[in-house]
C-alpha cells in the first residue's frame, strides 16, 4: 500500500494535475475505491490536493512550486537556457523587475554588470545580484513567503504601482489557453498584474513543463504580456499562437 501511494505522489507531481481516470489507468490492478482511498489518505496527509475528478499536486495548488531550493533543481538544464536567452532583452539603463522564482533566480546569477535599476520581489535574486556594484536594487515591501523566498503583500503592490518599469520578467506556475498564466497565491496573482500594468515590456519566463497546467489564480492572458522565454521545449503549436498574434518568443 505504502509503495503504492509513493508512486501516486510521483505521477500527480510529476503532472501537476492528474484526473481519476488517468490514475485507474496507471493502476489497472487496483480498485477504485482503493484508489479514492489512497487519494483522500493522501490529502490529509497534505501530499497531494483531491479536487473533483481527480487530484492536484500540492506544487500547483499552493503556486510556489514547493520549496525554492528544490524548484531549482527541477528542470536545471531549461532554467539556464531561459536565463542565458533572457539576457537579450536587456539594455543598460533600464529599469528592470525581476519576479520571484527559481528562473528568475538563475538570471540574476547572470545579469551583467551595468548600469540597471533593479526591482525584485525575490529574496534570492536580492542576494544573487548584491555581486553587481554599477546596478542599483530595490526590494518592496510586504510579507515573506517562506516558500518562495519572495515578497508579496499590499505593501508591496502599492510601491510597485508607483514605478516605471522598461521590462518586466514575470514568472508562473503555469499556462494553459483557457485560464492563460497562472499560480497559487492571490498575493502573488496581484503583485504580478500591477508589475504588469507598470511595465513598458512585459514577458513571462516559462519552462515548456508548465504548458497545459492551470493554478488557482490566474494573473494575465498572452494578449497583456509581450512575449514568452522559454527552453526549445515549448511546443510548437503554442510558440505559432504567440506569433500569430504579435507576441516575442524566445
Amino acid at each position: 500500500m505504502q509503495e503504492r501511494r509513493e508512486k501516486i505522489v510521483e505521477l500527480v507531481n510529476r503532472l501537476g494535475t492528474v484526473s481519476f481516470a488517468q490514475l485507474k489507468a496507471a493502476f489497472p490492478d487496483v480498485s477504485e475505491m482503493t484508489l479514492r482511498t489512497d487519494l483522500k489518505a493522501l490529502d490529509e496527509e497534505r501530499r497531494l490536493v483531491r479536487v473533483h475528478g481527480g487530484a492536484k499536486s500540492v506544487e500547483v495548488v499552493v503556486g510556489t512550486d514547493d520549496f525554492l531550493l528544490r524548484r531549482a533543481l527541477r528542470c536545471a538544464p531549461e532554467k539556464a537556457q531561459i536565463a542565458q536567452k533572457t539576457l537579450a532583452l536587456l539594455r543598460p539603463d533600464m529599469t528592470l523587475y525581476l519576479d520571484s522564482g527559481s528562473t528568475t533566480t538563475a538570471l540574476a546569477r547572470l545579469i551583467p554588470d551595468e548600469r540597471f535599476q533593479i526591482f525584485t520581489s525575490s529574496l534570492s535574486c536580492a542576494n544573487e545580484l548584491l555581486r553587481l556594484t554599477r546596478a542599483r536594487v530595490f526590494l518592496p515591501g510586504g510579507f515573506v513567503n517562506r516558500y518562495s523566498q519572495s515578497l508579496c503583500g499590499i505593501e508591496a503592490v502599492r510601491t510597485v504601482g508607483r514605478i516605471n518599469f522598461d521590462l518586466a520578467l514575470i514568472g508562473t506556475t503555469s499556462f494553459s489557453d483557457k485560464t492563460g498564466f497562472s499560480c497559487g497565491m492571490e498575493e502573488e496573482a496581484q503583485l504580478k498584474r500591477a508589475v504588469i500594468a507598470q511595465a513598458e515590456r512585459s514577458f513571462v519566463l516559462m519552462d515548456a513543463g508548465k504548458v497545459g497546467l492551470t493554478s488557482t489564480f490566474s494573473f494575465a492572458t498572452l494578449d497583456e504580456v509581450d512575449g514568452i522565454v522559454s527552453d526549445d521545449g515549448l511546443p510548437a503549436e503554442l510558440a505559432a499562437a504567440c506569433r500569430a498574434c504579435g507576441k516575442q518568443v524566445l
